[in-house]
């Protein structure tokens, strides 16, 4: 089973890019669908992105399409999240997660925490 670290959140003005970055632990890295989330403060976790084992396909929340994009690699062991155009909305702690289609399947890292001041 993979183990998942988070990373890259931070402040940014609304309208402002950050990239999230998650890296997997565990060699059967490449063979995992790949999925992040959010939660909001006080709000229940939702999907945000995800993409299959090879990179194949990606699929986003309405939310955030033609904002943010999803990618990885697999040599590097990695998942990325580039997000552009940061609503105030967008405000949450971000986690990444092994996915089958929007369904997290863990395992849950300790999230990255990403603000978006208007």
């Amino acid at each position: 089973q993979v183990q998942l670290v988070e990373s890259g959140g931070g402040l940014v003005q609304a309208g402002g890019s950050l990239r999230l970055s998650c890296a997997a632990s565990g060699r059967a890295f490449s063979t995992y669908s790949m999925g992040w989330f959010r939660q909001a403060p006080g709000k229940e976790r939702e999907f945000v992105a995800g993409i299959s084992s090879r990179a194949v396909s990606t699929y986003y929340a309405d939310s955030v399409k033609g904002r943010f994009t999803i990618s990885r690699d697999n040599a590097k062991n990695t998942v990325l999240l580039q997000m552009s155009s940061l609503k105030p909305e967008d405000t949450a702690v971000y986690y990444c997660s092994t996915v089958n289609g929007r369904l997290g399947l863990g395992p849950w890292g300790q999230g990255t925490t990403v603000t978006v001041s208007s």
